[in-house]
Order: C-alpha cells, then structure tokens, then sequence
C-alpha cells in the first residue's frame, strides 16, 4: 500500500500504520536510488527528537542494519495495526530481528515508530558494528550512484579491490614478521624447538585471521547489496573463530613443548606420561569450544545442540559407566601419585610388576615374567597399592643357623665380625641394623641378621646382598665357624658295657646355689 501523504516524486513511501509499513518507510527512502532520508526520519518519534536528530537516527540504524548483512523480509513482519507481542505481556510492540533484539517498534497512539530504547541504543550499535574509526569513512563514500556492473556500483568494486590487495599485503607482512622476526628472538632465547617447530605453522593462520578480521571490519563499509553483505559477513565471522581455532590448537603443541620440559625437571616419570595426555585433551577442548563458536557466528542456534549433547551425554554416561570410572580412575591416580613409571607394585593378589604406562582407561603392568598386564585404572584406583619403588631403604633379613658346639668366644667375635661387614659396606644403612645371637633352634644357634640397603632398585640390592652373603662366608672360614643344617641325634641311653648318656645329678640345693654363685660373680654379675 501507497500512503497518500506523498511527494510529488511516485519512489517515495510513507506510511506508519502498521510495523510492516513502518519498516517499509525506513528501508525504501534510504536505497541509493531512492534515497530520501528527511522522509526515512519520520520512523522515530517526532515530539521526543528534531528532525535532524530523527534523520540521522534513521541513517544510522540503517548502516546498522546493513553492516550487520542483517537482511530484514518485509512480508514476514505483521501488517496489523494492533499486533500485540504475546511474549510483552500483548504490548503493542514488535521486535524486528533476532540477531539485534534490542530493535522494537512501538505504537504511539495510532502511528508506529522506533521504540524510545532503540533510539537511545542506535548510537551504541553504531559504534560496535564500525569500530575503529571506519564511521567516518561512510561519510566519504557517496550515497547514491546510478551505474551498476555485476549488481555492484563502481566505487563498491574499487573497494572491495582495495581491500583485496591490502588483505594480500597484510597476510605476507605479518607472516614474514612471524616467522623472521619472532622466529630470530626466540633462537636467542635458547627456544630452538618453538622457533623451528610451532611458530611457522602458526605464523599462516595467525595472518589469515588478522586479515579475515579486518576483512570483516572494513567490508561493511562498503554498504554492499544486502544479500551479498549478508553472506559475506557470515562467512567472515565464521572463519574468524576457525582461523583463531586453529591458532590455539597448535599454540597447545607450545603449551606441551614446555610442560615437557618442565616433566624433564622433575623426578616424577608419571609427569612424562600426563603432558601427552593433558595435551590430546586440550585440543580436543579447544575443537568443541571452536566448533560452537563457530555455528554461532554461522547464526546457528547451539542452545538445542547443547541440550541434545547433554541428553546424549547422560544416556552415554549410563551405559559407559566402566569407562567413566577408569577416566576418573585415572584423573585420581595423575593427582594421587601413587607411583610413577619405573615403579615396582604390588596390588591385590594377581597384581605384582613394573609400571610401564599410565594411559585414561588402564595402566600397563609389566611383570616378573614378562608378560604385560593391563589393569583398569578405576580398579587400581580403590586398590591397596604397594610401592616397592618408593623405599628409602631396602630390608634384608635371614637367619644364620650355627652348630651348637661353636664357643661363646667364637659365636662373640663372628657377630662382631658381622656388624663390621655390615659398617664397612657402602650400600648399607649405618644408623639402623641388628645383629645378635637370637634363638635355639631345633639344630642350630641362630644368630638374627637384619640390616637395610640404601639402593634404587631391586638389581642393586640383589648386588649387594651377594655382596655382604660372600663376605659372610668368608668370615666364618676364618673364624671356624661352621654353618649347620637340619639334623637328627640318635643317642643310646644305655648300652651293655658303656656308662648311660644321661647325667646324674648329685649336687644338693645349697651347692647348686654356690655354682650359681661362682658363675655370676665370674661374669661380673650382682
């Protein structure tokens, strides 16, 4: 519909009926080919702004519009008079697009106007959709134009050829400073491995993006056809966050160079295992992040993606259970440290070995047979853990069974002669050890031998024992001491011709009690 209140001029419209003509007057009087924006100005309020206010109102929620490559579909706007917004407790109040909801007409008696909060809000838009300073450029560029080629007129063509040839010149410097200037300083730095390996494969899409956002700052300026511009600006805001994906994702390869190095710091051979670990999971991270960033700028509504993810999420979460709980498992055993790689454990019955890797699901054990064994991190986790390999001190207990005929005096100097050994051998633990005639045995004295080895691993101890049982040997062939083993007496109580074995005792009380005098007083004892 025409509104008789027109110029003498047929491409003028006016008309605030309804919100569809209310956007219909906005839009068509300020085309290049019709532009008239002293009539566009009418969309806002006369009694609250002049007209010069309203005009420049209009033009710039225009460039808004068209900056944002916004395209606005004139027929589905309500052509109603009344249209209450269900949504506004039934005001009469219409928001014009989803990408900008803070754009509402408003009924004002019987007319339609821009809402008093659009226009209080026109200028913010302004600034954030031409940032930088570019709003000064559309006061150079001209408004109207009658000459068109491929649907573009002549000036739009040289600007979007300017900035072509700029995006070339930008992308080549800023990759030849990445990799030359940054690449010098960090070979200085002693940084050889990020210089060579990371900073070039980033040194690309570093410069892309750069380019891609420029690209987007300065391609609105050209006020392109809206369908164009639209198109346009989505695909440069979607590759903004793909190009600045792809830079965090190999920036996380820097990130794992250094948290390798700081592994290589530390004792700790578990760190070596969680830097690859930590690395794959936050590329992964970084890919999600990246891919929801990116179908938002593609005006993708994410919210139902995410609410089917985490429906989805908890379904998986139910029937994987066991895998979970050996990804918790594992999350345990890298804040935990319960052993490291090199390690010697021992867990439960059928659990005995060398720790060889740490990895989300299980740990790999390699055992005393050399078979490896893979074992569940959520099970080893809620395990009793014996970690052999984080001993001080390695103990070494056994019994030296002596016959029963060896004298006090020799049995005295051989266990001296122990603790000797035990003193003077490197590996030993000076402070701490036992060495003493300990138990009768069923055919031999034992003397207890107990003492610890201050070795790394169980070869060294095993070194050391053979060792110290070498020198033992040696000791009681010097000293004459001779080592027993199980044997069986037989004696003959009685026997024709021959005195009895067992002793008489004919001693009265009062002379055993002066033999037990005499000893004690022999032995120095009260």
């Amino acid at each position: 519909m025409i509104s008789a209140q027109e110029d003498e001029k047929d491409d003028k419209f006016l008309n605030l009926s309804t919100p569809q003509n209310t956007v219909k007057t906005h839009l068509k009087n300020l085309q290049p080919e019709s532009y008239y924006p002293k009539v566009a100005a009418a969309v806002f309020n006369p009694d609250n702004h002049s007209k010069e206010e309203r005009a420049d109102l209009a033009i710039k929620l225009k460039q808004v519009l068209d900056g944002e490559g916004i395209i606005i579909d004139l027929e589905a706007i309500p052509n109603n008079p009344d249209y209450a917004d269900s949504a506004a407790n039934n005001q009469n109040l219409y928001k014009l697009t989803n990408s900008l909801p803070r754009i509402k007409l408003a009924k004002v008696g019987e007319k339609w106007y821009y809402s008093e909060n659009t226009a209080d809000i026109v200028n913010e838009l302004h600034r954030d959709t031409y940032p930088f300073g570019t709003a000064q450029l559309l006061n150079i560029l001209p408004k109207t134009s009658n000459k068109k080629y491929l649907g573009l007129y002549l000036w739009q063509i040289i600007g979007l050829a300017i900035l072509i040839l700029a995006a070339v010149i930008i992308h080549n410097l800023f990759t030849f400073l990445l990799r030359k200037v940054i690449t010098a300083t960090l070979l200085k730095a002693g940084y050889k491995d990020i210089a060579k390996g990371f900073v070039k494969p980033i040194a690309s899409p570093a410069a892309w993006f750069l380019v891609v956002f420029l690209m987007s700052v300065f391609v609105r300026v050209l006020q392109l056809p809206i369908d164009f511009a639209h198109y346009t600006i989505l695909i440069l805001k979607a590759l903004v966050p793909f190009f600045a994906t792809i830079i965090v994702y190999r920036l996380v390869d820097v990130l794992g160079l250094y948290m390798h190095r700081m592994a290589e710091k530390t004792q700790s051979t578990l760190d070596d295992q969680l830097v690859p670990l930590v690395s794959k999971t936050l590329k992964i991270f970084v890919v999600l992040i990246g891919v929801i960033f990116i179908l938002s700028s593609l005006e993708i509504n994410v919210i139902p993606i995410l609410t089917g993810l985490s429906i989805g999420g908890l379904a998986f979460a139910l029937a994987a259970q066991d895998t979970l709980k050996n990804f918790f498992g594992s999350i345990m055993i890298f804040l935990d440290r319960p052993f490291q790689i090199g390690d010697w454990i021992t867990a439960g019955s059928d659990i005995d070995g060398t720790i060889e890797e740490v990895g989300f699901r299980s740990t790999r054990i390699r055992t005393f047979r050399n078979s490896v064994t893979s074992v569940p991190n959520g099970k080893l986790a809620d395990m009793t853990v014996d970690n052999h390999g984080l001993r001080v001190y390695r103990r070494f207990y056994t019994k030296l069974a002596i016959t029963y005929d060896t004298p006090p005096d020799v049995i005295e100097a051989f266990v001296d002669g122990l603790r000797k050994l035990t003193t003077d051998h490197p590996d030993t633990r000076k402070d701490n050890y036992h060495i003493y005639l300990n138990e009768f045995g069923g055919s031999a004295l034992e003397i207890m031998y107990y003492v610890f080895f201050r070795v790394p691993d169980w070869g060294g101890e095993l070194k050391a024992r053979h060792e110290l049982m070498i020198r033992i040997i040696e000791l009681s062939e010097e000293l004459g001491v001779r080592f027993a083993f199980p044997t069986q007496t037989l004696h003959m109580e009685t026997f024709p011709e021959k005195e009895s074995l067992t002793p008489e005792y004919t001693e009265t009380p009062e002379q055993l009690k002066e033999k037990l005098a005499a000893f004690y007083s022999k032995k120095g004892l009260n």
